[in-house]
């Protein structure tokens, strides 16, 4: 059972315990939401089972939090001026006591934890929460922060105007150096860049993409390999953005012809989050686009990667070999580097020397030696690696294999006692053969290095907290060539789309793997330089599950939709 799911009953069985509702009313409540996805709270006074004030007494017991009722307070303006009209309307939320070091907030009943984080990141104050009822939120939200807004807008007050100043008719930026630095340093931007930044950790999102249109600038959010658009901007408000992201990334901020690359190091929650900055000039402006490492969300476990249990074995079983090469491929983005990561921390132990290659160096890991790519200086993938043998390694990392002078070392140091790990750019197993022989490898250096080919994919998960039953469209079927005998006794399920996913009915993803081991028959076929759809018939006929197979293995067990596996796989 989920964490939230076990709050959520737990809130239930206090509201039943102190009378607010009974057990039939809980479980009509639970079952509803389900359905329409919002808080236990708000679904019980929707069917009139209960008050806002019981409620938030109820919460206040559950939470150990002090409840508050906001009727007959006498608010002052000068707290109330803490938190911006914007921020207070988009979270919800009422100042009502200020000191040096905190601010007392008041939040509905509708308690959303991670907003309070937000809240003490934008304001740099620790904050202290309380609970009122929901209507007197309301009510004092319409009170002290009257009238309508955009909220992004009203956020950064004048700064539109500033800004504004600094366009040309034929949207061509006319500010000075001095200006630019200004706009980067302005307050209100630097609270909104803090809250493009706290979005994509909170969303987990992998990449924050900001993009100048003639009319209009963009903020969208990788989110599990999707672009999703969360914030609206303004375009009168690119130039105080992008500057501001320049300028945290160490860029030089007159600089808008060339590309450029930069690092942003911030902490959140207590924890650094590593930023890759990249720019590139385009027809109406600039085009940012952000990495997000975020190192504490990803677990370099294989067990919490969603790979299937078989293939962990066998992934486990490859790490256990003195020597000999395994290339894990897929396209940019497919979880290549953290499988290869969690594989090489399966086995970071004393007794074995782990040394890496890599641009740029994804993950920090204790007790691994990893050297960053540097072209400018003449540390190359080549040059490292030939520096790596005479460092004794036990196992060697490769970023990336990007020319027929790394592959013949990286062959050469599997020959002579080593474990190597690397990643290729190719669309599934028995293609990289096709790959390694066009690079022109000799096909007997190939099978006296090669232990297996790993192609990989990452596929949305279904959402646990909306998941259902269904039968797919027959044309999905019909695109996947499931048999009807295949089909018998099958089980599809997808997700209905909560607030837990945001609608979207998938939360987070998994890897499926495509696992070709080079065993003595597969080797055989290599010498003969058989056909890459030889080699993947008699890989199949080894035990290998093509990435569909694969795919539909996952779907099968509830975790996946076809539509995912489709999409994912159209191409292999």
């Amino acid at each position: 059972m989920s964490s939230t799911k076990a709050q959520r009953k737990l809130f239930g069985k206090i509201l039943v315990e102190k009378g607010v509702v009974n057990q039939d009313q809980l479980r009509e409540a639970l079952e509803i939401q389900k359905i329409n996805g919002k808080g236990l709270g708000n679904v019980l006074v929707d069917l009139d089972y209960t008050t806002d004030e019981l409620i938030s007494e109820a919460l206040g017991d559950y939470l150990n939090m002090e409840v508050v009722s906001l009727e007959d307070s006498d608010l002052k303006l000068d707290v109330l001026q803490k938190i911006s009209p914007a921020l207070a309307k988009l979270y919800r939320v009422i100042p009502i006591a200020y000191d040096d070091s905190s601010l007392t907030i008041a939040q509905e009943y509708a308690l959303n934890l991670e907003q309070i984080d937000v809240l003490r990141f934008l304001l740099q104050k620790e904050i202290k929460p309380v609970i009122a009822p929901k209507d007197e939120v309301a009510d004092a939200l319409e009170k002290y922060y009257p009238g309508n807004f955009e909220s992004v807008e009203e956020l950064l007050g004048d700064f539109k105007d500033d800004i504004s100043q600094g366009k040309s008719k034929d949207n061509r930026e006319t500010i000075d150096i001095e200006q630019l630095k200004e706009l980067a340093n302005d307050a209100p931007v630097k609270t909104f860049v803090n809250m493009i930044l706290l979005q994509a950790v909170i969303d987990h999102a992998s990449d924050i993409h900001l993009e100048t249109f003639e009319n209009s600038f963009r903020v969208r959010y990788r989110i599990d390999g999707q672009l999703v658009e969360k914030i609206p901007v303004p375009p009168s408000f690119t130039n105080g953005i992008l500057s501001r992201i320049k300028v945290l990334a160490e860029m030089d901020i007159a600089e808008r012809r060339l590309p450029q690359d930069g690092r942003i190091m911030i902490n959140i929650r207590g924890h650094s989050v590593d930023i890759r900055v990249s720019t590139l000039p385009t027809k109406f402006g600039e085009s940012i686009v952000m990495r997000v490492l975020d190192k504490q969300a990803t677990s370099l476990d294989l067990t919490q990667l969603g790979i299937m249990p078989n293939d962990i074995s066998v992934i486990q079983k490859l790490m256990k070999n003195p020597n000999g090469i395994v290339l894990i491929t897929g396209p940019t983005g497919s979880g290549k580097t953290t499988t290869l990561y969690s594989a090489l921390n399966h086995v970071n132990e004393p007794g074995i020397k782990i040394i890496t290659t890599e641009d740029p160096v994804e993950y920090d890991v204790e007790g691994i030696m990893q050297i960053q790519i540097n072209n400018e200086t003449g540390v190359t993938f080549a040059s490292s690696l030939r520096a790596i043998l005479r460092q004794d390694p036990d196992i060697i990392l490769i970023g990336e294999i990007r020319d027929l002078e790394t592959l013949e070392i990286a062959i050469q140091a599997s020959l002579t006692g080593h474990l190597v790990f690397s990643t290729l750019h190719t669309n599934d197993a028995p293609s990289t053969i096709t790959r390694l022989i066009d690079m022109d490898v000799k096909p007997y250096l190939i099978t006296a290095s090669l232990l297996a080919v790993i192609s990989q994919r990452l596929v949305r998960k279904i959402c646990t907290e909306c998941r259902e039953e269904y039968q797919p469209e027959l044309r999905f079927l019909e695109d996947l060539s499931i048999s009807e005998l295949e089909l018998k006794d099958k089980q599809f399920f997808k997700g209905t789309g909560c607030q837990n996913c945001n609608g979207t009915g998938y939360k987070g993803r998994m890897s499926i793997l495509e696992i070709m081991i080079i065993d003595e028959e597969i080797r055989s076929y290599i010498i003969q330089q058989s056909s890459t759809e030889v080699l993947r018939e008699k890989a199949r006929e080894s035990g290998m599950n093509t990435l569909r197979e694969a795919g539909l293995k996952a779907a099968y067990s509830g975790l996946t939709t076809v539509e995912e596996v489709i999409r994912e796989t159209c191409c292999v």
